[in-house]
């Protein structure tokens, strides 16, 4: 059993990262954190480490359990991580779903299934307008 693996690896095997490239992307722009230090995507880690992971504005942080670079099934990444993220940051996680869920202004982007009816309603009866007045 290998003792280091490469951080990117290991992001996208846990999956913290849809890609590897994105992993590594993440490293690149410094959103990836290490003991204080913005780490490269070539760093190693090895059981032990915490891991912080920006992703705005909230900061996960994460124990390595265990040491792999094959992507791993979503019920067996428990043996391999452990989330530690403070509370505080799950909190201000939490109310940014709830003020994006909730946050949308009327008519902006696309419309809710009642929105869509209420359209449908009002331009029907033009529709059948149109067609009478061709006959």
């Amino acid at each position: 059993m290998k003792t280091e693996v490469r951080i990117d690896k290991w992001l996208w095997a846990v999956r913290i990262f849809k890609t590897r490239s994105l992993a590594a992307e993440a490293c690149k722009k410094g959103k990836i954190i290490i003991d204080n230090i913005q780490v490269k995507p070539s760093r190693n880690i090895k059981v032990g480490d915490v891991i912080s992971v920006k992703k705005n504005p909230i900061l996960f942080s994460y124990e390595v359990l265990a040491l792999t670079e094959n992507r791993l099934g979503a019920k067996l990444i428990i043996d391999y991580v452990k989330d530690v993220t403070t509370k505080d940051q799950l909190e201000l996680y939490e109310l940014g779903k709830i003020a994006a869920k909730n946050n949308r202004d009327r008519g902006t982007g696309r419309p809710t299934k009642k929105e869509r009816r209420e359209l449908d309603d009002f331009l029907e009866p033009m529709f059948y307008l149109d067609t009478e007045e061709d006959d």
